[in-house]
């Protein structure tokens, strides 16, 4: 590989990680430095540095920008509704007693496709108090399951905006990628429910004082016991410390719906009954686009079979196969997503303001993620336009190394160095974008290997590392042995699914 081009690609990586550490500068102002720095070190010419900056910023957020924001205001109307408690209650009724970390593992997966991790886990968190409080034990396995959980769909399934950037930036099939993702995550399931069963028993006793009692009741955290006094008296509260409703008996625990407090959906007309959100009807606006994105993938492939036309690119949708395309696409899909959260989650009489208010916060959240989804594809297309991206791949070539674990060192590596997941697959992408036709990649092992090696090891600079380990009541050793293990634990599970990815797909 030219020297001056490995030279460009090494800065512009290393850009982006000194400026995300050092600097109050963040990912989106770093990503675009860091396309300068490349563009120049390069040779290219400035002019035409910033002309494939734009260009790559706004193909990128054509494709997928829309869905990005559909997809975090389908989330925003799944927290506030309730649903996603009424989604955990149904499957605690489903997986049965004894086996909740399955279930809250599975119902992270699940709420964490269209709500963001941090807050998803905030909403589920007091569900795990309230189980462990009646189990008396076991708080710290089900804390890791519930957040490990999340962590798997977070990285791996969209509509979560990193892999929906990452499928923008690669040109991946996004349903193909969202079976894909699905299929990593549920082999990937039962490493996070065994860690968690081994790790959690050797690390509750490190269990922080004050959550000890927020869980378990003040008797029983200082004796260190599990007298069913203490319980019953915590009971009697009404409430655990940080304000969760008590699950009092296995009945109420394993039940299917759940009452949301009307008070934050508007007052109710007089005489009205509590409002209440099915399990059915709170999945609706998650699995609705997701099925019909998955409905238009696998009907353009049979109608490409039929044509004689798989991978050669001059497909055009049969008449039948039409208002497949049009209903499944996702811009189409999401809408109708967004539809069924408003007019099916939500009662009558929540007022206009408070649905449009939800939606400013979904979009402000959304903000940053779009800017920095954009800035990626702005790296992609400098790595292109300026040769860096070819010489990559030729480079590649003449070695032993798999192609696709390109990707996958390029997320692990950037994401231990500046903490973010969505940073790091992002990075991962816009780097190896060019080298996705020259090596013949396949789109969708490339996504893959980003989103993957984005979940190792978080640890200090990663924000959910606070926020499972402050819940869990976790510090020092015993929270990297914790959280920082399990994540790193899925992470090398992901890599004999990436060559056997690779071997069904390259």
């Amino acid at each position: 590989m030219d020297l001056q081009l490995l030279l460009a690609l090494v800065l512009g990586i290393a850009t982006i990680i000194i400026l995300v550490l050092r600097t109050r500068l963040d990912a989106f102002v770093a990503l675009l430095i860091a396309a300068l720095v490349t563009g120049i070190v390069a040779g290219q010419a400035p002019l035409e540095i910033v002309s494939a900056i734009t260009t790559g910023f706004g193909n990128t957020l054509a494709s997928i920008g829309i869905v990005i924001g559909l997809g975090v205001g389908i989330g925003k109307i799944l927290e506030v509704s309730g649903a996603a408690n009424s989604l955990a209650l149904a499957f605690l009724k489903l997986f049965g007693k004894g086996r909740e970390p399955w279930a809250l593992g599975s119902v992270g997966a699940l709420v964490s496709i269209p709500v963001f991790c941090d807050s998803g886990y905030v909403i589920m968190n007091p569900l795990a108090r309230s189980i462990a409080r009646v189990k008396r034990a076991g708080y710290i396995t089900l804390a890791l399951a519930l957040g490990c959980g999340m962590t798997l769909t977070h990285h791996l399934v969209p509509p979560t905006p990193g892999p929906l950037a990452v499928a923008g930036i690669l040109g991946a099939d996004l349903g193909a990628l969202i079976l894909a993702g699905l299929v990593f995550t549920v082999i990937l399931l039962p490493i996070v429910v065994i860690y968690a069963r081994w790790i959690g028993p050797k690390i509750e006793p490190d269990m922080s004082q004050s959550v000890r009692e927020m869980v378990y009741g003040t008797a029983v955290a200082r004796s260190g016991g599990r007298t069913a006094t203490a319980v019953a008296d915590h009971d009697d509260a009404g409430t655990h410390g940080d304000g969760a409703p008590t699950l009092g008996d296995s009945e109420s625990m394993h039940g299917s719906s759940v009452d949301i407090d009307n008070t934050d959906l508007g007052a109710p007309p007089a005489g009205a009954k509590p409002h209440r959100v099915g399990a059915f009807v709170a999945s609706l606006p998650l699995l609705g686009p997701l099925l019909l994105i998955i409905l238009n993938t696998v009907s353009a492939a049979i109608d490409q079979n039929n044509q004689g036309v798989i991978g050669t690119g001059e497909y055009e949708p049969s008449t039948w196969a039409v208002p497949l395309a049009f209903i499944g696409n996702p811009v189409v899909a999401l809408v109708i997503g967004v539809l069924l959260a408003v007019y099916v989650l939500l009662p009558r009489w929540t007022p206009r303001s408070k649905v449009q208010g939800w939606f400013a916060e979904a979009a402000a959240s959304a903000g940053l993620i779009l800017l920095i989804t954009g800035a990626g594809g702005a790296l992609g297309q400098v790595l292109r336009s300026s040769g860096v991206g070819d010489a990559l791949a030729e480079a590649i070539a003449a070695t032993p190394l798999p192609a696709f674990l390109v990707p996958f060192l390029i997320a692990t590596l950037v994401r231990i160095a500046q903490g973010s997941g969505t940073v790091a697959m992002i990075t991962a992408a816009s780097v190896t974008a060019p080298l996705v036709t020259s090596l013949g990649i396949d789109p969708i092992v490339a996504a893959l290997a980003c989103t993957a090696g984005s979940m190792v090891f978080s640890y200090f600079n990663d924000s959910y590392f606070w926020v499972v380990t402050r819940f869990a009541g976790l510090d020092g050793t015993a929270a990297l042995k914790g959280w920082s293990g399990i994540t790193t634990a899925v992470w090398a599970g992901s890599i004999p699914l990436l060559f056997i990815a690779n071997a069904i797909l390259g």
